[in-house]
C-alpha cells in the first residue's frame, strides 16, 4: 500500500522538532534534556566513582553502566513501575551504543553510572535516551573522542522515512523500525532492525539516519558551546 503523506505532515527526509538542555539535574555529576517531536528523554550522569562490589571492577579501566527506563504517565496508557524486559535490553544496547567514544582507561575499579529516564514517549525513545546520555556525559567532563546521535529510520508502506512517530509504527499494513546511533564521521555503534526490508531500501535509511544524525550532531555541540560560554561569562 502506497504511504502517501506522513500522519504529521512532515517530508519523507524531516526530523520532528528538537530541543537540547544540560545542567538539568543539578546534584548529577553531568545532566542532559532531549526532545524530538513529544518524546522527552532526561540523563544523569553519577560518577567515577568506585564500583561495589568489588568482584566487579576492572583494574584496567572504569565501566559504563546504563539504566533505562520510562516513567509510567510517559504513555497513554500506564505503563506498569519498575523493570522490564524492554528496558534491560534498551539500556545494554545504549552502553554499547555510548562506549566507542569513551576512555575509561583513567578510571581503574570505578563506574560511571547514567540513568536515561522517558518522562514523555512517542516513539524513538532510545534514540533519544543515547543522545541525551551522551550530552550528560560529555557535561560531566568525562574524556570522550566524540558525540554520540542516534535517530530511527524505517519503511512505512512503500517509502523510506525518518524519525518514525507512534502512528507510523502502528501503520496498518505494517512498518519497519531501524533505530541507528553514529558518531560524528558516520561510523555505527548502534544498528537494529525491526521488521522486513531489502537490502537497497537500508542502505538509503542509513543514508536518511546519517544526514540526520549529522543535524543531530550540530545541535548537541551548538548547546554544549552556548552553555560553556554562558557558564564562562558568568
Amino acid at each position: 500500500m502506497s504511504y502517501t503523506k506522513r500522519f504529521d505532515g512532515r517530508k519523507i527526509e524531516e526530523m520532528r522538532k528538537t530541543e537540547a538542555k544540560l545542567d538539568v539535574i543539578k546534584r548529577a555529576d553531568g545532566s542532559a534534556m532531549f526532545k524530538i517531536g513529544d518524546t522527552i528523554a532526561v540523563a544523569a550522569v553519577y560518577g567515577p566513582r568506585e564500583l561495589h562490589p568489588k568482584f566487579l571492577q576492572n583494574p584496567e579501566k572504569g565501566i559504563l553502566r546504563c539504566n533505562y527506563d520510562m516513567i509510567s504517565f510517559s504513555v497513554p496508557d500506564r505503563k506498569r513501575p519498575g523493570p522490564s524486559r524492554r528496558g534491560t535490553e534498551i539500556s545494554l544496547v545504549t552502553e554499547k551504543a555510548l562506549l566507542p567514544v569513551l576512555d575509561l582507561k583513567q578510571f581503574p575499579n570505578a563506574v560511571v553510572d547514567v540513568f536515561i529516564q522517558i518522562i514523555q514517549a512517542n516513539s524513538g525513545t532510545r534514540c533519544a535516551g543515547i543522545i541525551a546520555a551522551s550530552m550528560a556525559l560529555a557535561h560531566a567532563g568525562l574524556p570522550m573522542k566524540d558525540l554520540i546521535s542516534a535517530v530511527s529510520v524505517g519503511k512505512v508502506g512503500d517509502k523510506i522515512v525518518i524519525d518514525l512517530n507512534k502512528e507510523e509504527e502502528d501503520y496498518e499494513d505494517g512498518a519497519t523500525d531501524i533505530p541507528v546511533a553514529m558518531n560524528s564521521k558516520g561510523e555505527i555503534t548502534l544498528l537494529q532492525l525491526d521488521g522486513n526490508i531489502n537490502k537497497d531500501e537500508l542502505f538509503k535509511g542509513l543514508e536518511m539516519a546519517r544526514k540526520g544524525c549529522e543535524e543531530l550532531d550540530k545541535l548537541q555541540r551548538k548547546t554544549l558551546r552556548e552553555f560553556y560560554k554562558g557558564a564562562k561569562n558568568e
